[in-house]
């Protein structure tokens, strides 16, 4: 007899799945809402406005400059390559600007050497015009009648002091990159090659779903391309990491999922025989749909670090149908909805303490965890509701006859462990594991690293350390914020701070940097500078002496005396300030002013801070030390989850089972989760904070085992046997994730499985009746 609510439901739920598709596919319209920011994936540190402008201004050229190197043993075959290549990426439309000469508009840089002959001139060249006025004008003097001394871009006629030489040739150098004068290309030599320059900047950036596959794609064709004229390319950009992580993403997403689908339609078929029992795995489409609807209707995308992460799923949402799929062994004959009304209670319960586990997720401070907690918890519901709803009804009249392998398996176990116990009973076992674990942990060593999140291709660090080593550029990711009342005082503060900053650079700890003050001088230093001219007179009397007319150099002096005191806006309208437009921020929210310093090849991080001490307004940025305190820190609120999330469990656990019966469902995940930790100490694997994060979800999934085996439905071997395909379905999915090329995910996947391994063997010790196929546990 067919019950109303077996007829109800089928239909509620396909209104509801018909509701959830147009959604998804009004989510879709515009495209796939997908995101491969990889910034989304850590916690935010909440900086203010104007230190989130700097940082993204810092990190604008990682995620949309592509640095390439040309090489060739023949100076010109390189620079005519790189000239090919330049033309070949300017036309592919992926690109704003594609550089690979200097092209430098001499007027402009005349002028404005010229007109910042005041406000330009170095720290050194200043004290020597005020303090020693005399061996300046000797300098000057053998500067005019030495051919060594460099290409000047302005004439003698119209410098006679030499000023505008002095900051030209006091600009700070690219590493070693030179001009190529006929070319007009930047060329290194290294390794027996010439190395030309090129620099790309594309029309999106890293973040971009398509653009770093299609830079990657052209990066890749242009290598075939050269190596046929015997050129090495070596290329370094975020665009590449950015190409290379989509790829993996791609990858391990078929692999995982793909994996995981064809183990547990594998063993669906050997364990129940029949085609249709295959429709088993409907929750669990069902269970991916409702999770990618949810995350983007709460975060308006989903990332690719989600679905990979949330592949696992897989493993988990099929559980729902094997609960009362694995009756068929005790049920004879076997029907969907009688089976599913003995399991729904055990069936409500395990999606309560999973979606516990997973939400508990939520609360940690990292934005890729909440979404993975958001997308697994509304997975679950989704397969659940599908796997009660509506499965049943496909299943309706389904005539199960299960191999009786797997029964036989579980019942050898159930008899394995029922001789265990014999010789050695519970107390006994518990001080073993108790003593393993122990040993595990005392081995155990903690690392925490942001970079644990992306995988790190070697071939791709390789070529950006080569290029690192032939240019001498190397960028760091922490830079210094200054801020200021004033430009006065903001140069102040700079130049306070890069007097520091040189004493690193003479001890090798730091290879370089770049500030405004670099550029342009305080005004008050200008006004020393004009004092200090007055002066002159009475010190060129060598100029006189080699045929400099008197009337010139007064001449000079006049025009000098009335050149304008510079500014920073000023000072960076000429072709001289392109490196350091990036470094000014401009007038800030509170009325003030700010500018950044930027730092090349820095050796040791924990110099930096002590830099900035007792200077005001002067602040280091180091998101990536920042973000690795974060990661040590949310270790003790990832541990205070695990407890809270299984005090929560125990509450609801109490009303079906009771307080005893609640506290050792739940002891046996704690502990199974303490073996996990202790076997990654064995193994010697560090713990990370994704292992906690593992282990939060091992203590909800796994409660599951111990609910099966405390109802035994069916008897304890048929018990163990639906435990027994439940933990292998989720080891499909999570042991897949343990092998994965990105750290967090690897880690994350083998401290779950390891879980999930514990949970199972300790299960049966939640079990309280005696059957005729298995004994009790004695009394602990």
């Amino acid at each position: 007899m067919t019950l109303p609510s077996e007829r109800m439901l089928p239909r509620l739920f396909l209104i509801l799945l018909l509701a959830v598709l147009a959604l998804a596919g009004w989510q879709w319209r515009d495209g796939a809402p997908l995101s491969a920011n990889l910034m989304e994936l850590v916690p935010g540190t909440a900086p203010d406005a104007l230190e989130l402008r700097a940082e993204q201004r810092m990190q604008e050229p990682l995620n949309r400059e592509m640095l390439v190197l040309v090489g060739h043993t023949d100076r010109q075959q390189a620079v005519a390559m790189a000239q090919k290549l330049g033309e070949q990426w300017q036309a592919s439309g992926l690109f704003e600007k594609v550089q690979w000469t200097l092209q430098a508009d001499l007027p402009a840089l005349r002028t404005q050497l010229l007109q910042g002959r005041l406000a330009m001139l170095s720290d050194a060249d200043r004290r020597q015009l005020i303090e020693h006025p005399d061996a300046f004008i000797q300098q000057r003097v053998q500067a005019l009648f030495d051919p060594f001394t460099g290409f000047s871009l302005v004439p003698s006629q119209d410098d006679w002091l030499g000023l505008t030489g002095r900051i030209q040739n006091s600009q700070p150098q690219h590493g070693a990159v030179q001009l190529d004068i006929g070319s007009g290309a930047l060329v290194a030599d290294a390794d027996g090659k010439s190395w030309v320059l090129l620099r790309a900047r594309t029309t999106g950036n890293a973040f971009d779903m398509n653009l770093p596959l299609q830079v990657a794609a052209l990066l890749k064709h242009s290598r075939e391309e050269a190596a046929q004229s015997d050129v090495q390319l070596l290329a370094a950009s975020g665009l590449l990491y950015a190409a290379n992580g989509q790829q993996q993403a791609t990858r391990e997403m078929t692999w995982v999922g793909g994996g995981a689908t064809l183990g547990i339609l594998l063993l669906l078929l050997l364990a129940f025989r029949r085609l249709r029992v295959l429709l088993a795995f409907v929750p669990v489409l069902v269970g991916m749909l409702f999770g990618g609807v949810a995350c983007v209707a709460l975060f308006g995308h989903l990332h690719v670090m989600t679905l990979v992460l949330g592949s696992s799923l897989i493993g988990v949402a099929v559980d729902y149908p094997l609960h009362y799929l694995s009756k068929s062994w005790s049920l004879k004959p076997w029907n969907s909805w009688p089976a599913l009304r003995l399991t729904l209670p055990g069936l409500t319960l395990s999606l309560i303490t999973s979606c516990i586990g997973y939400l508990a997720l939520a609360w940690t401070p990292f934005p890729a965890l909440t979404q993975i907690a958001v997308f697994s918890a509304a997975g679950l519901l989704g397969a659940y509701l599908s796997a009660v709803c509506l499965l049943p009804a496909l299943l309706k009249g389904t005539d199960l006859r299960p191999a009786q392998w797997p029964l036989r398996i579980a019942e050898f176990l159930v008899n394995l462990r029922e001789a265990l116990l014999q010789r050695a009973r519970t107390p006994v076992l518990l001080a073993l594991l108790i003593a393993f674990c122990v040993g595990g942990l005392l081995q155990l060593s903690t690392k925490n690293d942001i970079r644990q999140w992306v995988g790190m291709p070697q071939h791709l660090t390789d070529e950006a350390q080569t290029i690192a080593r032939i240019t001498g550029y190397q960028p760091t990711s922490q830079f210094f914020l200054i801020r200021a009342a004033n430009q006065q005082e903001l140069l102040e503060r700079q130049s306070a701070l890069t007097d520091r900053l040189e004493q690193l650079v003479n001890l090798d700890k730091l290879q370089g940097f770049l500030s405004l003050n670099q550029l342009v001088s305080q005004p008050s230093e200008q006004k020393q500078v004009r004092e200090a001219l007055n002066k002159l007179p009475q010190f060129w009397q060598p100029l006189l002496d080699v045929g400099v007319p008197v009337e010139a150099l007064q001449a000079e002096l006049a025009k000098l005396q009335a050149l304008p005191t510079e500014d920073i806006d000023a000072a960076l309208a000429g072709p001289l300030a392109e490196p350091y437009r990036t470094l000014w921020l401009g007038p800030t929210a509170d009325g003030g002013v700010a500018a950044m310093i930027s730092l090349q090849g820095l050796n040791n991080p924990s110099l930096l801070r002590v830099q900035a001490l007792d200077l005001p307004g002067v602040q280091l940025v180091d998101r990536l030390g920042e973000l690795n305190k974060v990661f040590a820190a949310t270790q003790i609120s990832a541990a205070e989850l695990k407890l809270a999330s299984c005090v929560l469990i125990v509450l609801v656990l109490i009303l079906p089972f009771g307080l005893s019966g609640a506290l050792r469902i739940v002891a046996l995940p704690l502990l199974a989760a303490l073996c996990s930790l202790a076997s990654l100490g064995w193994l010697g694997q560090p713990l990370t904070l994704f292992s906690l994060f593992g282990l939060l979800l091992v203590t909800a999934i796994s409660v599951d085992y111990a609910i099966l085996m405390r109802e035994q439905v069916g008897g304890a071997a048929v018990s163990l046997l639906g435990t027994l395909l439940a933990a292998l379905t989720t080891w499909l999915s999570f042991g897949l994730l343990a092998v994965s090329s990105t750290p967090a995910v690897s880690n994350f996947g083998l401290s779950v499985s390891l879980g999930l391994a514990f949970s199972f063997i300790l299960a049966p010790w939640a079990g309280r009746h005696v059957h005729a196929t298995a004994v009790a546990e004695p009394a602990a």
